[in-house]
């Protein structure tokens, strides 16, 4: 599987998700975490924190579309695992979300932005497991 190398488009892609991290700190003082804005959403504590969630919820549903109605082409998207293997894959990220109390996004970016000790330690585990999974994906198992 080659993975095509595009700086220009990831650069731009953090610099949005960096800002929008800065602007629900500075507006809201939230922190931009996907699994615990999803988890707000599901388990409810206010009325007040369920608006801003969903919010932020549908405008990530709604991103593709906006792009298509700016640009006339959607983007581009492909997965190429089985339905079967992003069901798991979901549910040990989710196990692997609440047990280090966090997501890649709120560790990643908000945490380390932070000097969160806890994410200091999070992000390189992250990264480390990412690149065996890759790796035996790639070289041991020849997916």
């Amino acid at each position: 599987m080659q993975t095509d190398f595009t700086p220009v488009l990831s650069f731009g892609g953090g610099t949005l998700i960096g800002l929008a991290a800065v602007l629900l700190m500075l507006g809201l003082g939230r922190i931009l975490g996907a699994t615990g804005i999803l988890s707000g959403t599901v388990f409810v504590t206010s009325r007040e924190e369920l608006s801003w969630r969903v919010a932020l919820i549908l405008g990530t549903l709604l991103a593709p579309g906006a792009i298509y109605f700016a640009t006339g082409v959607m983007p581009a998207i492909s997965v190429p695992s089985s339905p079967a293997m992003i069901v798991i894959g979901g549910v040990i990220v989710g196990f692997g979300a609440s047990l280090g109390s966090g997501c890649t996004s709120g560790h990643g970016v908000c945490g380390l932005s932070r000097l969160s000790l806890r994410s200091i330690v999070a992000v390189p585990t992250f990264m480390a497991t990412a690149a065996i999974t890759v790796f035996l994906i790639r070289h041991v198992f020849g997916g």
